[in-house]
């Protein structure tokens, strides 16, 4: 979609949902009809990117399904996943624009998926998938004309979290400029004949109006619980997602609010390169999840007087993980434990950010090289639309010199 002679920011075009060439909001008649929308992926190591993508596919109809892809079709496509499939279903149900997901869908998406599922439409990023063998797993669909299209997000992919979290530098997220950045930039996006758009490191840029696309706007009524939690969410995970799951079920009506704290603080208590994503990366993140209904960007990291009264907090609660001491060697929920209010919650999942960490380190080689096999078949691919479009303008100019 062209604004201005400009390429519209995913920000900017998605008032009318969608950016393919001609669409536009649907009119009243065509809305009584139920559009039932089709997404498909690995969904491995989700992120915010992921998330804005099925936030993008549900403005575009009613009902949303995600299709999720097995361990052994993502590792016979692309390479080993981060996360097990029964890791991944989990982490998609959880995305609040999704209405239902079908586990182990197939990887090549056809018109008789579509079918089977009653879908009239299948939505994909504008970047591109491909087989093992490099053709485009949505050709069936598209040729059929049932293949819509909406922005990928910006600066942001799973290989370049891979990089960031194989860099293991505190500079990753202050300073792009870094040379050590650089040289994990040329070893993650590029392959050996250029530089993929798809697979490259860019900047990520918040505005407020994709916090709002992300946001609920609800206010808590009289009768919700006011449930605060806080933390780094860093990488946020299937750990995150089952501990904000069992705070949700705290109460009848729920409203929960997490904090989240900023860059530095979450280096001073958790230290290494943490955190890999940046504040407005996990504020997306966090989000993106159905169990959540606010998010206080920048929280202090003591859970303190002004903070409960501002939001009129019932109850707070804290995982099994360990309570980092603030800067003055105090207990961040002192208050909340002398109003009575603090509470632990044990969500059964022990899985934390180091583990993740620890998983891809554990596969690097097979990381690397699976980051590299995919940016030769994505250069592949972008050479052969090259020589077709050549081609294509040369036949034109054959015909008109005629």
């Amino acid at each position: 979609m062209i604004k201005n002679g400009h390429h519209a920011t995913d920000d900017q075009q998605d008032e009318a949902g969608c950016s393919k060439p001609g669409s536009s909001v649907r009119s009243p008649e065509k809305r009584k009809r139920v559009v039932r929308l089709w997404c498909d992926g690995c969904y491995d190591m989700v992120h915010y990117g992921h998330s804005n993508q099925l936030r993008q596919a549900k403005a575009m109809g009613d009902y949303l399904i995600a299709g999720v892809h097995t361990d052994a079709e993502i590792s016979k496509h692309k390479g080993p996943p981060v996360f097990t499939q029964e890791e991944r279903y989990k982490m998609v149900r959880a995305i609040k624009w999704v209405d239902e997901i079908v586990e182990g869908a197939p990887y090549v998406t056809t018109l008789e998926t579509l079918d089977k599922y009653n879908c009239d439409s299948c939505v994909h990023g504008d970047d591109i998938t491909l087989t093992v063998d490099g053709k485009d797993t949505y050709e069936e669909v598209k040729r059929a004309g049932r293949y819509r299209e909406c922005r990928r997000t910006q600066g942001v992919s799973t290989t370049d979290l891979v990089g960031r979290m194989l860099l293991m530098t505190k500079a990753h997220h202050s300073n792009m400029d870094n040379p050590d950045y650089q040289q994990h930039t040329d070893n993650f996006g590029k392959g050996p004949k250029g530089h993929s758009p798809w697979t490259g490191v860019s900047q990520f840029l918040q505005t407020s109006q994709k916090i709002i696309q992300f946001a609920s706007g609800k206010e808590p009524q009289p009768g919700d619980t006011i449930i605060y939690v806080a933390g780094a969410f860093d990488l946020f995970h299937i750990g995150h997602v089952d501990f904000l799951e069992m705070v949700y079920k705290q109460a009848e009506r729920p409203y929960v609010i997490v904090g989240l704290h900023f860059d530095q603080e979450v280096n001073r208590y958790k230290g290494k390169n943490y955190p890999i994503m940046n504040i407005h990366e996990r504020t997306l993140s966090v989000l993106a999840c159905r169990y959540v209904s606010e998010v206080v960007i920048g929280a202090p990291y003591a859970v303190g007087k002004d903070l409960l009264d501002h939001f009129k907090v019932d109850l707070v609660c804290h995982g099994k993980t360990e309570v980092f001491s603030d800067k003055d060697g105090s207990d961040p929920y002192a208050e909340p434990k002398k109003r009575g209010i603090f509470r632990t919650i044990d969500s059964g999942n022990n899985l934390t950010t180091d583990d993740i960490v620890q998983r891809i380190i554990e596969n690097r080689l097979q990381f690397e090289a699976r980051n590299q096999k995919k940016e030769a078949k994505e250069m592949a691919v972008i050479e052969a639309m090259k020589k077709r479009d050549q081609q294509e303008q040369s036949e034109a100019a054959a015909q008109t010199a005629h």
